[in-house]
């Protein structure tokens, strides 16, 4: 029995490691994993494995999985072979990517909920979540829409 709440996505975990606009946040959320259970999928850590060692960031993506693997509190978790017929049926179904697909099927065997900045699990039933949400704090600034721009003052009418 798999002991996690949220599944992290891929590029939850790659916007804290490459240390992109919403690292903060992230790194609130990974500091809170001993009281917040989490998963991450085999694949998302060997998709992250090969971004990072291609971007030749050995160092790091060794560090990250010893501390947040290896002497963190974040479960790994996988898919085997007999689900992949459900990957391939969420891509098709959601028009999702491998990746993305992999990582519903995973929330959904696993029952838990994805955590992930990727809108596209926002057309599923089980939705997503932002560390943000999970942390309660409001979103950063792009996460939130657009403000309408300010309105000019009216000119008064000339008399």
């Amino acid at each position: 029995m798999v002991v996690a709440l949220y599944l992290l996505d891929t590029c939850i975990l790659l916007e804290y490691l490459l240390d992109q606009d919403k690292a903060d946040e992230v790194e609130k959320l990974l500091l809170g994993a001993a009281e917040i259970p989490m998963g991450v999928t085999e694949f998302s850590l060997y998709s992250i494995g090969i971004n990072m060692l291609r971007q030749k960031l050995t160092d790091r993506f060794l560090e990250f999985v010893d501390d947040v693997l290896v002497a963190g509190q974040i479960r790994l978790l996988r898919l085997g072979p007999q689900d992949m017929a459900a990957v391939a049926e969420s891509a098709r179904r959601f028009g999702f990517d491998f990746d993305d697909a992999y990582q519903y099927v995973a929330a959904e065997k696993h029952n838990l909920i994805l955590v992930s900045f990727d809108a596209d699990f926002d057309r599923t039933k089980r939705g997503r979540k932002t560390p943000a949400d999970i942390l309660g704090e409001p979103p950063v600034a792009h996460d939130r829409p657009a403000k309408k721009p300010p309105r000019r003052p009216r000119r008064k009418p000339r008399a």
